[in-house]
């Protein structure tokens, strides 16, 4: 085959690095955008940030500091002709039995040290994140605190180190004298520290069971509180039933009456089934919006959170030094140069899109502003991606990890994304709508009578809604709503 030289035409896409980095920056988050600014700030150094409040405050910042290195070494000047040293005030032997008008002890016969380390205004501390203790943290100081042979410590710490961060001892007795590894140790000792941990703050901890560790707090109380001997007996004898919530079932095998029963409950509903998460207390999780929405003049704006990302320029001085510098040098800076328009670009372009999405997904979601989330209409990627005319990936993009603050709370940009269901009329409704419209039903039922996944299939017939059982059991699922068996309550 003898080699031959073709000429043909065609198109592709070719992801320049510019590209590149515009696809990375509109996909992140805002504390990763952060990050990724906080990174490019301190590798490029004609990146700088744009605060208006900084500039052309140099100047005055230095003349009040000269003003106030004037005036301090002007009342040291005064203070040391005026004021009497410690040795000399205690040579003195006749102390004025007055002391002058508009003045104080301390301004005549001070003994103090006077401290040469002084904080400026402009001192900031640096918040290093919080220190918790864990479960076992909590209980082996209790443990110090706890008068305890060498033996005895020895158990309490092999206890302490097999309970979870529920409360709950999650091995055997036998199983902490084994690990032991002593023989002179017997189970009944093993026995007698459990007692004293499960007395330890929070009452119950060290628990094997939820019954155990239910009955322990309600050994503290008063031999006379009312109902607790019903309590008692419930936890001891049908708990398998209190966890079904088969409250019939329970008034039969008891002979309490629904009054009495309805009191027994609320003394148990008073106790902790999970002591450890009292000390185990979850992070909060902050979240910085995107976009804030808000009426004004009957109009719903979307504006950008300036406090979101910092506001990046390009350092003039250093720009300028591109001209003067040597041959080397302004390679350097030009390269840099490049970068930091392209990186700033690309935030632009980011805020650019970001804006655009949202103004738009707030247009065809009115309704939602207006009346709740039951008024959320279907949408999908797709629509706002051909009323931007942009690609659907890029509204995937954009959508993902944004946040939205509304006078309704704070939203997901996802959120307002959701598929539809028919309904009689040949209309459609959002399945967000459904899920609020579900939500609502739950929390006006009665508690002793909950509503079963069908009847509420019925209820939101009634409206027009049709929607199957499984497909009502699936959305209660997300809404982490248990089933009707379990959400059955006396109180």
């Amino acid at each position: 085959m003898r080699p031959s030289l073709q000429l043909r035409m065609g198109q592709h896409l070719t992801m320049t690095p510019q590209l590149q980095q515009a696809i990375k920056l509109l996909q992140l988050s805002t504390l990763d955008l952060q990050q990724e600014i906080q990174e490019a700030l301190d590798s490029n150094p004609l990146l700088e940030v744009d605060d208006p409040t900084l500039n052309g405050n140099d100047d005055i910042k230095a003349d009040n500091n000269l003003e106030a290195i004037e005036s301090a070494g002007n009342e040291v000047q005064a203070s040391s002709s005026d004021e009497i040293s410690t040795s000399d005030a205690l040579q003195t032997e006749n102390i004025p039995e007055e002391l002058s008008t508009d003045s104080q002890w301390e301004d005549s016969y001070s003994a103090s040290v006077s401290s040469s380390i002084s904080h400026g205004a402009d001192d900031s501390y640096v918040f290093q994140g919080e220190t918790k203790d864990t479960i076992q943290d909590h209980l082996l100081w209790q443990m110090e605190l706890t008068p305890f042979s060498e033996t005895d410590q020895s158990i309490a710490i092999a206890i302490i180190d097999a309970i979870d961060d529920k409360g709950y001892l999650t091995i055997s007795a036998e199983d902490v004298l084994e690990s032991l590894g002593n023989d002179d140790v017997e189970l009944d000792e093993v026995e007698a520290v459990l007692k004293r941990i499960n007395m330890f703050d929070p009452i119950g901890v060290g628990a094997r069971s939820i019954a155990e560790c239910l009955l322990i707090q309600l050994n503290q109380f008063a031999e006379d509180t009312p109902y607790l001997k019903e309590a008692k007996i419930l936890i001891e004898r049908h708990i398998d039933l209190l966890a079904i919530r088969d409250f019939r079932q329970i008034m039969r095998k008891t002979r309490l009456k629904e009054p009495q029963l309805k009191e027994a409950m609320r003394l148990i509903h008073s106790l902790n089934p999970r002591p450890g998460d009292v000390i185990n207390e979850s992070d909060d999780q902050y979240v910085i919006p995107d976009v804030s929405v808000f009426k004004k003049g009957g109009r719903w704006v979307v504006e950008l959170n300036a406090d979101s990302a910092p506001k990046l320029a390009i350092n003039d001085q250093y720009a300028a030094l591109a001209r003067s510098s040597s041959s080397s040098d302004s390679q350097f800076i030009r390269s840099h140069l490049q970068e930091a328009k392209w990186f700033i670009k690309s935030l632009e372009s980011r805020n650019e899109t970001l804006l655009k999405v949202s103004n738009c997904i707030v247009q065809q979601q009115q309704a939602f502003f207006e009346y709740g989330p039951e008024a959320m209409r279907p949408m999908v990627l797709n629509d706002i991606a051909e009323a931007v005319d942009m690609h659907e990936s890029t509204i995937s993009r954009v959508t993902t990890q944004k946040y939205m603050h509304t006078p309704r709370g704070i939203f997901e940009l996802k959120y307002f994304f959701s598929s539809h269901v028919s309904t009689e009329n040949g209309g459609e409704c959002s399945s967000t709508a459904i899920r609020a419209l579900i939500k609502k039903m739950v929390d006006a039922e009665i508690p002793s009578k909950p509503l079963s996944d069908s009847k509420i299939a019925d209820l939101l017939a009634d409206q027009g809604i049709n929607v199957a059982r499984r497909t009502i059991a699936k959305y209660r699922e997300s809404l982490a709503i248990p089933p009707s068996n379990q959400r059955k309550s006396l109180l």
